[in-house]
């Protein structure tokens, strides 16, 4: 039996050395897009394939290790953002206009300040796993819309492209998606405060 768990515990050794290998670019590019000082983006990479393997080694596997990866990114910049610039949730207001990047609204708008809490990534998972119910609820073209900026780090200049619309059609579409989202996370995140 001791044969078995080792012969596994290679196998999955093994797949994690793959995606490592073939998401460790795509990765570190969508982390230096969102963190000016280099050092915090290794950091930040590091954490993420930190948490895949213990992720990875005590489970079956992940469903979209891609989509998982980049989630676990996007997080630990929130994390460190809020490190440095503390923003609560119930401060952010959609007001309809761009941010200074010209990105609008994005998914690290949707996540509340959770540090301290003692449950905080029980807390984090319950957040995530709304988003995903009231993607599913979103008309289709908000929803690709805003899975193909927030997940796919995709422009609003290439899903125009894609999709055969202006950019600011893209750009409202994202924000009619996040403006839902908002909504629906309200009662949620009344609930953790």
């Amino acid at each position: 039996m001791e044969h078995v768990t080792t012969t596994t515990m290679a196998n999955k050794d093994t797949e994690i050395a793959g995606v490592f290998n073939s998401m460790r670019g795509q990765l570190m590019r969508f982390i230096r897009q969102r963190v000016r000082v280099a050092e915090d983006a290794e950091d930040i990479l590091q954490d993420v394939f930190s948490q895949f393997v213990e992720v990875y080694r005590t489970i079956e596997g992940i469903d979209k290790t891609g989509a998982w990866l980049y989630t676990v990114a996007r997080n630990k910049i929130i994390d460190k953002s809020r490190k440095k610039k503390p923003e609560t949730f119930s401060n952010l207001i959609f007001s309809g206009a761009d941010d200074e990047d010209g990105d609008g609204p994005s998914l690290e708008d949707l996540i509340p300040d959770l540090s301290g809490m003692p449950d905080e990534q029980y807390a984090r998972n319950l957040i995530m796993n709304r988003i995903a119910e009231a993607l599913d609820e979103l008309p289709v073209e908000q929803r690709q819309v805003f899975v193909w900026h927030e997940f796919e780090d995709k422009s609003f200049k290439e899903i125009a492209e894609e999709t055969g619309v202006t950019v600011n059609t893209a750009l409202s579409r994202k924000h009619y998606a996040v403006r839902y989202l908002r909504l629906r996370l309200q009662d949620l995140y009344d609930e953790l405060a």
